[in-house]
């Protein structure tokens, strides 16, 4: 098979989620332990940081893996999903997979696919392993995709472990309340692992606890260890001060992820990564500054407050639940007045579209759409939705027409916010972590 085939035979012999959502979850881990058996069990070679939460984990790992590359480590990144190359999933210091590999991994276990009934998700996480195994890296981070306890990435045993935050996400799945989820992201805690919790509430604290207890592994809270005294985003950077409760030392921080969001997950980056200096690894302060400064460049982060042009300004992010939107209308109120509002949106339907859209200003303008999916909600239902709660706009098929007819409306004081849903993402034109207009060719 060429490279284009055997995406093609991945994308479509396997349940994916972003294609057919909750049918494509395996809610037990014995399809991945079957298929690391057959690979040798290639994930027990491996040195991981184990990631998981509501919003940030994304954020949170391509930040580790920055800083532990800029140490001299040889880094692994697992990350899902993808935005528009399969290769964004599994990263060896930046680099994106092998095509070779890729093919040479899929032949090998088709036959073996074909008795288990594997989904796309434990594939692709198999496949990851077997990478990193191969290419002897010194440390590599795994994001979780869904949830923790049943999550394909959760038969590695860490020597870190780290819970960014939890708020309402795939409750279909994880359970309709904050401890239901808790307790499923809290599966990734392993015994005599320890872990860092990035924020908690009254809700979720003693979950935390208690499972950190009965697994013996010694639990940090990043936000009682440290607390952030200043932020601000400037000059296409975000400056946070992040002072060390205990001891009175302040990191002042230069990170080109510049949502506001950012500080907490860098509150959490702090505490992971005196976690890891703690269990030996060499991570100098020039390593922690370096890694921050350019996580986008040395991972390929997008997707995150991508600022990819200025008069009339254009950012995206995949901001896709309350919380995430919340923090992205905020920022929106905190930074850019005056000016008109412009939202390019598109959801999946899991997303509870009528609970989503009460949380963006009424007196925007809307640009609806969807991606090419199964699982997205059409762009003329999603104007229906909106119109029925008094938001206007026009409704695209393609998110490259949306955002076309939002540049011809806005004035250059105006904010064009593209969020929703990686999905739409994924369907603007050459979008690149070093995207502007220029290289974004919109149809015509």
């Amino acid at each position: 098979m060429t490279y284009q085939e055997t995406l093609a035979y991945l994308y479509q012999q396997l349940p994916m989620f972003s294609r057919t959502g909750a049918a494509a979850y395996k809610n037990d881990l014995h399809n991945i332990i079957s298929l690391c058996e057959v690979l040798g069990n290639p994930q027990d070679r491996l040195k991981c940081i184990h990631v998981a939460g509501t919003n940030g984990k994304g954020s949170t790992s391509h930040m580790l893996a920055a800083i532990l590359q800029e140490a001299g480590y040889k880094t692994g990144l697992y990350t899902s999903p993808h935005i528009q190359d399969f290769g964004e999933r599994i990263r060896i210091n930046g680099n994106m997979i092998q095509e070779y590999f890729v093919i040479e991994f899929t032949e090998r276990i088709k036959d073996v696919c074909a008795q288990i009934q594997p989904s796309f998700f434990e594939v692709t996480v198999a496949m990851a392993f077997e990478y990193f195994a191969q290419e002897r890296t010194d440390y590599v981070v795994v994001e979780t995709g869904l949830g923790g306890r049943l999550d394909s990435t959760n038969i590695i045993k860490p020597i870190l472990s780290v819970i960014t935050n939890i708020g309402y996400d795939h409750m279909d799945l994880l359970g309709d309340t904050l401890p239901a989820i808790a307790k499923e992201k809290a599966g990734i805690i392993k015994e005599d692992v320890p872990v860092i919790i990035g924020e908690v509430n009254n809700e979720t604290r003693n979950i935390f606890i208690e499972t950190a207890n009965e697994k013996h592994a010694p639990i940090t809270f990043a936000e009682e260890e440290s607390i952030i005294e200043y932020i601000a985003d400037e000059g296409g950077l975000l400056l946070c001060n992040i002072k060390n409760v205990e001891n009175g030392i302040v990191e002042k921080l230069r990170l080109d992820l510049v949502g506001l969001y950012q500080a907490k997950n860098a509150r959490t980056v702090l505490s992971a990564i005196a976690g890891l200096r703690k269990l030996g690894l060499q991570i100098p302060e020039r390593a922690l500054h370096a890694g921050l400064e350019n996580v986008r460049g040395i991972t390929g982060l997008r997707g995150r407050w991508d600022v990819i042009q200025k008069k009339p300004s254009v950012i995206i992010d995949a901001a896709h639940n309350k919380d995430g939107i919340v923090q992205v209308v905020d920022q929106l109120n905190t930074k850019y007045q005056p000016g008109e509002l412009h939202f390019v949106m598109g959801f999946v339907k899991d997303k509870n579209p009528e609970t989503l859209l009460d949380l963006f200003p009424a007196e925007a303008q809307f640009y609806f759409t969807n991606a090419h999916s199964p699982r997205a909600i059409p762009h003329t239902e999603l104007k229906k939705i909106a119109n029925d709660k008094g938001l206007r706009g026009e409704s695209f098929d393609d998110i490259n027409d949306a955002i076309q007819s939002a540049l011809t409306a806005a004035s250059e004081s105006d904010v064009i916010m593209v969020c929703g849903s990686f999905y739409i993402l994924g369907e603007i034109n050459n979008y690149t972590p070093t995207s502007s207009l220029d290289s974004i060719k919109l149809n015509p």
